[in-house]
């Protein structure tokens, strides 16, 4: 495996651990026999993300469609799990400043 399907890995895994809600959903759509499924839903969530602004679509879709893709298209994989990493890190950093203005 190269090291940047290896990264990615271990980035879907981590969401597998901590998002219980959806953690069926990604271990399933994240297995090789369903390739036919996750590359057309990975389009069209990147199609409506891409038209995030009508009432029903949202930005929200572009990030997951681009997540799928990744796990087939090795040309994203390096792209999609550092992203993954940064935003990680970021909200990290905020939690840990949430919290220190809490405790004030």
């Amino acid at each position: 495996m190269s090291k940047k399907k290896d990264r990615l890995r271990r980035q879907l895994a981590y969401f597998e651990r901590n998002l219980p809600f959806g953690a069926r959903t990604l271990h399933a759509l994240g297995r090789r026999e369903n390739r036919l499924y996750r590359i057309p839903l990975g389009l069209l969530l990147v199609i409506g993300g891409v038209i995030g602004f009508l009432p029903v679509l949202g930005f929200w879709m572009l990030p997951l469609g681009l997540l799928l893709l990744s796990i087939d298209i090795p040309a994203l994989q390096g792209i999609v799990s550092a992203v993954i990493i940064w935003a990680r890190r970021r909200l990290s950093i905020w939690h840990r400043r949430w919290q220190a203005w809490r405790s004030r």
